[in-house]
């Protein structure tokens, strides 16, 4: 391989902005010097103009699995948040299709319904005679026409279970979604992702990824869950005939309504599903759901429309006591715990869970909505990284519509604290979430420092949503890059600096030349080992 020779680089090493370094020469797939490089013979040289040259974006909590499926089938993740757009998608992509048995995909936002709630009947209006079931933005919810009720059997007298809920009307009738658990009942009659299917889902989201400069991520949910099939299988063939590029870490998925009976299956299936750049070394335990669907875990109550407090705190998926047990027969067998705590109560008892564990595990909560103020110094104490998911840090209308006003003003006023947790001394990593929400990391780090959506403000204009929380522009790249490398467990990687992986972004600008415009930069080339992957 030829020395890669970056001139005229403005440079953020993973920590720091270092500004115009000069050169920087990379060989054998590592950084060799940064500023004052010896130009050798033959090096391909290229001119970086000025602008920002970084580290590879890892992101700490992905499923580009489902990401790239979502992309291949009936995806609604980019089109108009409207009811009459959704439909319209739809019916053109079922039409192309008259092939399939199904219609599947997702990407809808609650926001776009009113109480966040598509029905049955407006899905028949397009699509009366085959069943569809399309996934939401969060994965938490499904959205079915009556045709895949009634083939899925549910009916009024179908009883929601214990982690989920049918939505019905007044007269006890399902409407067309399902939340949490209660998307399992349709799982028996869905069509089946195969083995080709998977590995044209991961290579698509991979492309996609590496598109927005993620050169790595943590894939955090490795297993079969809510209609997806196992991912590992198509991890492990794409590692082994050298298609995945990106280094990968799998969180296992734990399944909820067993018990320690897992660890051992685990600790087989790391064995087995691990090779080359595909590492099951991380468990992922979800303990509870999303706020906007009542399902996430709080320490008081969600309140009605009227501001009054319901009999509802959200589900703990776990037991907690049971957590704790889990997360010491996890730790004991070196796998690190990766786990979903979007609630205050779920947060805390992540925390109590994790409290004592073996730090060099490297175990990292997501999400983090809400976090209580006498568990925010926690995560420093005990060493458990905070995996922030900074692009939802904002006003939009789920937050304004489906949020607020089931949280109330106080406890609203402590969302995403990461500010907070920033100056409790806390590790950050930052992920996406994707299909959940775009994967393009500058659009997050942009919410991160500025707490506003880059053109997009959302319903409350420009105003930032608590901007006492915004963190400084090194701070959220630092989380993105060498954070989130090292919740990977790769100490050589999410850094510009002399020994380092040439994992390498370079941007069409530099964002320290103008912090309010983040959002706008744009991934010109992408180098994994000092191999380009885009723009080459």
């Amino acid at each position: 391989m030829a020395d890669l020779l970056l001139t005229h680089a403005r440079v953020f090493d993973g920590h720091r902005y270092l500004g115009g370094v000069g050169d920087v020469l990379v060989r054998d797939g590592r950084v060799v010097s940064v500023g004052g490089a010896e130009r050798t013979p033959g090096a391909e040289v290229v001119d970086c103009g000025g602008a920002l040259l970084l580290p590879g974006f890892v992101d700490a909590h992905v499923h580009p699995v489902q990401g790239g499926l979502e992309r291949l089938t009936c995806d609604l993740s980019e089109v108009a948040a409207e009811p009459a757009a959704y439909l319209g998608h739809v019916a053109a992509y079922a039409a192309s299709r008259p092939d399939l048995d199904w219609v599947q995909g997702g990407g809808w936002a609650m926001a776009a319904f009113p109480g966040g709630l598509p029905t049955a009947a407006a899905l028949d209006t397009v699509l009366p005679d085959r069943p569809a079931a399309l996934v939401n933005r969060d994965h938490h919810g499904m959205w079915l026409n009556s045709r895949a009720l009634r083939v899925a059997g549910i009916t009024r007298d179908t009883p929601d279970p214990a982690d989920g809920r049918i939505e019905r009307d007044a007269a006890g009738e399902p409407t067309g979604v399902l939340h949490e658990g209660a998307m399992g009942l349709v799982l028996a009659v869905l069509p089946v992702a195969d083995a080709d299917a998977l590995h044209a889902g991961l290579l698509e989201g991979q492309r996609h990824l590496h598109s927005l400069g993620v050169t790595g991520w943590q894939d955090a949910i490795v297993g079969a869950y809510a209609g997806m099939q196992d991912t590992g299988p198509a991890y492990l063939r794409a590692a082994r005939s050298g298609e995945l590029t990106g280094s990968v870490v799998g969180a296992l998925w734990w399944e909820r309504e067993r018990g320690l009976e897992q660890v051992a299956e685990l600790v087989e299936r790391r064995e087995a599903c691990s090779h080359g750049r595909f590492a099951a070394t991380s468990v992922k335990i979800m303990q509870d759901g999303v706020a906007e669907n009542g399902t996430a875990a709080l320490v008081e109550p969600y309140l009605d429309r009227c501001g009054h407090p319901t009999a509802n705190a959200g589900m703990s998926f776990v037991d907690p006591a049971s957590l704790r047990s889990i997360v010491s027969a996890l730790d004991e067998v070196g796998f690190q715990v990766h786990v979903h705590g979007l609630g205050d109560r779920a947060v805390r008892e992540a925390l109590d869970a994790l409290e004592g564990t073996e730090p060099l595990h490297r175990h990292h909560v997501a999400h983090l909505q809400l976090v209580h103020p006498d568990d925010v110094p926690r995560f420093a104490e005990h060493r458990v990284a905070a995996n922030i998911q900074a692009l939802w840090a904002c006003y939009d209308e789920q937050m304004v519509d489906l949020t607020i006003p089931f949280l109330g003003p106080s406890r609203a006023a402590r969302q995403y604290p990461f500010g907070d947790l920033h100056r409790a001394g806390a590790r950050l990593v930052a992920g996406s979430d994707w299909p959940v929400s775009t994967p393009n990391p500058l659009e997050a780090i942009h919410v991160a420092v500025h707490r506003t959506a880059y053109g997009d403000p959302g319903r409350a204009g420009t105003e930032p949503f608590l901007p006492d929380q915004a963190l400084p522009l090194e701070v959220a790249l630092a989380a993105y890059t060498s954070g989130s490398a090292w919740v990977c467990h790769r100490d050589d990687a999410g850094l510009v600096q002399p020994g380092a992986v040439a994992d390498l972004v370079l941007l069409d600008r530099d964002p320290f030349d103008a912090p309010d415009e983040v959002g706008a930069a744009r991934v010109e080339r992408v180098w994994i080992g000092g191999e380009a992957v885009v723009g080459g």
